[in-house]
């Protein structure tokens, strides 16, 4: 009997468990302190007032397969010499094969007056408190709505965006359009990686008369001042700063620093690996969780396995790329177990992000390592000939299917 061990009951650990504790010849526990599991891709339909929060979320008992030892406690510290995790209360847990999949965590401090910031008056995150998103959409007049990232990886890379044209396409709906500057400002050179879906999304800035700013990476907040600062990222080129216009009323200070006022904020927090990962040696020099980016094994230890957010992977940190990894990941355990060797199951980079573009449009990125285009064929079944376009179809996929997809199949192990 093999003792397989995940870390994490996000959606890979309860992917990867849901179909390991079905084999006869593996006992699986599951290291999981939270009391929920949250369908946080819904999060940004919440923020903008068309899903129910309350729907995103099931009692991590309800979620967690049936015959998996769960033990309720933080994972604190990883020794992968001797096969072992330690417990936040000291409990040593042995194992054959380890699974890592516990998500990221943020770091608030990387932005100076985050912390006392967000999810306080009209500084929002739909990564933290969409509800809050919410009351600041609800309640704005009129002004700078700023929306930006941070230079980190984080979840779902096109979430930023996705509910900068939700309160574009809101401010129109309100009336106040025509005195509000929305602004979607990031460390990025473009709007989006793939051409095809770069090429919409363009559209899409310009039919709201969105103010792009490329090249802005967020590095204070003055909550009391309601002013954000940037600094320019792009050092290979002239660092100036162009203003379209003098509505934004940027400010120009010091070495190539922005300053600009916000009626209205909203950001992804930096986001890093948790630190048991972070301090362990399977990190790579950045942090992340140092695996193969196409068998998913740890790249020193082959007993270990790691998958979503925290892997040191080139490609979009989001539920559909974890979709796509779980099953190369079991199997490799079980021919691993069988043969001593991993099999010929190879992760190709896939990932998508549904970008919802307003309220009843969507786009649907899906693209692999080397940034191709890779729309699911099954599109075709729902009309959608074209997902590079927006489409009302592919916003009823994203508000309707694929909860229910996620719950009902991807949460009991059933490929989807």
């Amino acid at each position: 009997m093999k003792e397989i061990v995940i870390i994490g009951g996000g959606t890979g650990g309860i992917m990867t468990a849901a179909r390991l504790v079905k084999e006869k010849d593996m006992k699986v526990t599951v290291i999981e302190p939270a009391e929920y599991h949250y369908y946080q891709p819904a999060w940004t339909l919440v923020g903008a007032n068309t899903y129910n929060f309350e729907d995103t979320k099931k009692k991590m008992s309800e979620v967690m397969p049936a015959g998996v030892n769960w033990v309720k406690e933080y994972a604190d510290k990883l020794d992968p010499d001797n096969n072992l995790v330690i417990t936040s209360s000291g409990k040593e847990i042995k194992y054959d094969y380890l699974v890592l999949s516990p998500g990221l965590v943020y770091d608030m401090n990387m932005i100076e007056g985050l912390a006392d910031a967000i999810d306080k008056g009209v500084v929002c995150s739909n990564y933290t408190d969409p509800k809050h998103t919410w009351e600041v959409l609800k309640n704005f007049k009129g002004g700078n709505a700023v929306f930006t990232q941070p230079t980190t990886p984080i979840k779902c890379g096109g979430a930023p965006q996705k509910i900068a044209y939700l309160a574009a396409d809101y401010f129109k709906k309100k009336g106040i359009a025509d005195k509000t500057n929305v602004i979607f400002a990031t460390p990025g050179g473009v709007i989006f990686g793939v051409p095809v879906i770069k090429a919409t999304l363009e559209k899409v800035i310009h039919r709201y008369g969105i103010h792009f700013k490329p090249h802005y990476a967020p590095v204070k907040i003055d909550a009391d001042k309601k002013i954000i600062t940037f600094k320019w990222v792009n050092a290979g080129e002239n660092q100036c700063v162009v203003n379209e216009d003098n509505r934004i009323k940027e400010k120009l200070s010091g070495e190539s620093t922005i300053e600009m006022p916000f009626e209205m904020l909203h950001l992804a927090p930096p986001q890093v690996a948790p630190k048991f990962i972070r301090e362990s040696n399977l990190a790579n020099e950045g942090g992340w969780l140092d695996v193969d980016i196409h068998t998913l094994q740890h790249k020193k230890y082959a007993n270990v396995y790691g998958m979503g957010d925290v892997a040191a992977l080139p490609t979009a940190k989001t539920g559909a790329a974890i979709r796509k990894q779980v099953p190369v990941v079991i199997d490799n355990i079980k021919k691993q177990i069988a043969s001593g060797h991993i099999g010929n199951m190879s992760y190709n980079g896939y990932s998508s992000c549904p970008l919802v573009t307003g309220y009843g449009k969507m786009v649907l990125a899906e693209f692999d390592y080397d940034g191709n285009f890779t729309p699911d064929p099954k599109l075709k079944q729902m009309l959608v000939f074209d997902s590079s376009k927006e489409h009302r179809r592919l916003w009823w996929l994203k508000k309707y299917i694929l909860p229910r997809l996620y719950w009902k199949k991807m949460m009991k192990g059933i490929d989807v």
